[in-house]
């Protein structure tokens, strides 16, 4: 009989492979493998992830990965932006390709061309971005001029969504701003994609960085459907457990599994981070008196308190002065809120390093839902 693992052993799980117990002193880049990626559609979230992760972390580290084209802003996991490995990028793109274009199949960009050959569209935009990198509103102004009766930004997108791509800097670089403009995979990282589509590595990969999960919850981190057949290819490699509701989890061998009362410090963690979104059942991280706020704010920087989400956060800057903002959900214990402090203090001299006053900043407890 499978063993039952509760949610707090579930909880110190997830952040134990997430380095959000202690912090790792491995590469950047080994990290970001280690997470299975990380979700980027706001730029800057990757640089306070691994700041949270890391024991020492600089910016410029992850820029030269960006700039060097070992690390890639793409389109990969749920149809969204993630920050991954080279590497990864061109294993998984192929994998995750039904989602990516069952996504544009559901977009009004999709039902705008209705009548119109899409194979011939992506071509043209394909060879356009073979040409030099594009931002999607100069891709779709020069698509228009051969298709004119067209919307320009559907044109532009149904070759986004199609072509695999990846955003050039300075999109993604830390203290920079700029138009996300995209060029092919292959010829940014001098390679194409694998076009394996199995998507057995890529479980694997996501159970060592999240498990023990269920096929749903993989499902939910990737976008994935009919993984119940990947699971079952995999079953003789893993090892299974059953959480408090009696659905079935799966794990790697040796994924860890501290004791459930290793204490947890203080953790920042940026807009959508994936320890908020890589499962169908969040009860793990995200408390449910707060499920409907917190899933209705994910685009809001989060602290996690005891492991679980319970303030958000904010930087203000101005002149010399950085203020960290945090709003807890619940009264904080006096220890709790110590911790917090301490850690924004180490926050602000990360993302505001050259201000000469930095102060944190508690803001009254909301109440529940």
């Amino acid at each position: 009989m499978a063993r039952t693992v509760g949610r707090r052993a579930l909880n110190r799980a997830l952040l134990e492979r997430q380095s959000l117990l202690e912090r790792s002193p491995i590469a950047p880049l080994a990290m970001v493998e280690r997470l299975a990626g990380m979700q980027s559609q706001v730029p800057n979230a990757p640089y306070v992830g691994l700041w949270s992760r890391l024991e020492r972390f600089e910016p410029v580290e992850l820029v030269e990965l960006i700039v060097g084209r070992r690390a890639v802003r793409s389109t990969l996991m749920r149809g969204t932006i993630h920050l991954t490995s080279a590497d990864d990028a061109l294993a998984w793109r192929s994998v995750v390709r039904p989602v990516i274009e069952r996504g544009f199949g559901a977009t009004q960009f999709y039902r705008n061309l209705d009548g119109l050959d899409r194979t011939e569209v992506i071509a043209a935009g394909r060879a356009l971005l073979d040409d030099r990198p594009r931002d999607r509103a100069e891709l779709g102004r020069l698509l228009a001029e051969r298709w004119p009766d067209r919307d320009p930004g559907s044109l532009a997108y149904t070759v986004t969504y199609h072509v695999p791509l990846v955003q050039v800097p300075p999109r993604g670089l830390w203290g920079r701003t700029g138009q996300a403009t995209w060029t092919p995979m292959e010829s940014w990282l001098g390679r194409p994609p694998s076009t394996d589509q199995a998507a057995d590595g890529a479980i694997l990969r996501y159970l060592a960085a999240f498990g023990p999960a269920s096929v749903a919850d993989a499902s939910a981190w990737s976008g994935l459907a009919g993984l119940r057949t990947t699971f079952e290819r995999l079953r003789p490699r893993l090892r299974t457990f059953t959480d408090e509701r009696g659905r079935e989890l799966f794990d790697v061998p040796d994924g860890p599994l501290p004791d459930p009362a290793t204490p947890a410090p203080p953790r920042f963690i940026g807009e959508y981070d994936n320890v908020l979104v890589a499962y169908d059942d969040r009860s793990r991280v995200i408390p449910t008196e707060h499920r409907n706020r917190i899933l209705h704010g994910l685009g809001v920087p989060m602290i996690l308190i005891d492991g679980m989400v319970r303030a958000t956060w904010r930087v203000s800057l101005s002149r010399d002065r950085a203020t960290l903002e945090i709003a807890p959900y619940d009264p904080l214990r006096p220890a709790d809120r110590r911790a917090v402090e301490e850690e924004g203090h180490r926050l602000l001299a990360f993302v505001a390093p050259d201000t000469t006053g930095r102060e944190v900043r508690f803001a009254d407890p909301g109440g529940p839902d």
